[in-house]
């Protein structure tokens, strides 16, 4: 089957399935709730980005933009500090549904998020991962800057940032 995709900004009415992929990816508090990110659709829409095929949305990438960058900084993640004129991207989440992981999808979605970024002018883009997702965001020029004070959902964290 020759399904089509695309990538687009995401609009609120993808609520829902954005959850269900958030929830169903990512591990008990490690998921952003459906408030948060209800406030990242509606309050960083250029930072929002989903990739869908012919039937769903596949996965997405959400983030926000700000002058001063603090990778650990729980409040962030509800856009608290946020400024669409910020320099620098703080990505919160990059997620694929598990039926669609292993395929390239996280790959398609990191390069059309860079090109966002760098189409809206940003300096870097920031962002912390588990230490199996360092190859990840390095195939896609992302420096390791070290482990992180982020003690997200209880687990431990690596920073990692490109330069745009």
């Amino acid at each position: 089957m020759d399904n089509k995709f695309t990538i687009r900004q995401a609009k609120t009415s993808d609520l829902d399935r954005c959850f269900e992929i958030e929830r169903t990816a990512y591990a008990g508090e490690e998921a952003a709730t459906k408030d948060k990110i209800l406030c990242r659709i509606e309050g960083y829409p250029e930072g929002f980005i989903i990739l869908e095929n012919d039937v769903e949305i596949i996965g997405f990438v959400n983030s926000g933009a700000t002058h001063h960058v603090q990778l650990s900084d729980e409040s962030f993640k509800e856009l608290i500090g946020h400024d669409a004129t910020g320099e620098h991207i703080v990505v919160m989440s990059v997620v694929v549904h598990p039926d669609y992981q292993g395929q390239g999808y996280a790959d398609q979605l990191l390069s059309a998020f860079i090109k966002q970024m760098k189409g809206l002018n940003k300096s870097d883009i920031y962002l912390i991962c588990q230490t199996e997702l360092i190859h990840l965001y390095a195939k896609h020029g992302f420096i390791h800057l070290g482990e992180s004070d982020s003690s997200h959902g209880g687990l431990s964290w690596h920073e990692m940032s490109l330069l745009l």
